[in-house]
């Protein structure tokens, strides 16, 4: 699940509001991580909007934090957090906390962002069944 989550280019076929990603800057740490910096575009309706975040992948401990550089938004804070259960399932643990700076925007697309944000998990876990399979019941 944390290749999945962190596989970002691929969110414009799967994520709620995603119209597209571009990837500005991949970095290698020393450590195992990566950062990876990148623009996203949403769309809803007549309104699109890009922002840029920081992506640090921390394989090592199985986290993923988003941090937010320009856009949009006041702030925006996501966290991913990954708990292998077996081999073949884990907990997956999400944070999003945001808020528009400009509040027609927020009037406009708040509600829209919830509800999308609502389905982020349960799109997650579709991409996992078409990448990985369905989990059979025991």
């Amino acid at each position: 699940m944390f290749d999945l989550v962190a596989d970002v280019e691929r969110y414009p076929e799967f994520v709620p509001l995603c119209q597209a990603l571009k990837i500005r800057q991949r970095t290698p740490k020393d450590d195992g991580t990566e950062i990876v910096v990148a623009d996203m575009t949403v769309s809803f309706k007549l309104v699109r909007e890009t922002f840029t975040s920081k992506v640090t992948l921390d394989r090592p401990n199985l986290k993923i934090l988003v941090e937010y550089l320009r856009g949009p938004f006041s702030n925006l804070e996501n966290r991913w957090t990954f708990e292998p259960k077996s081999d073949a399932e884990c907990d997956v643990g999400f944070f999003l906390n945001y808020e528009f700076k400009n509040r027609m925007l927020a009037m406009l697309m708040g509600s829209m962002f919830d509800a999308a944000f609502g389905r982020f998990a349960g799109a997650f876990e579709k991409r996992a069944d078409h990448i990985y399979g369905k989990p059979v019941a025991s």
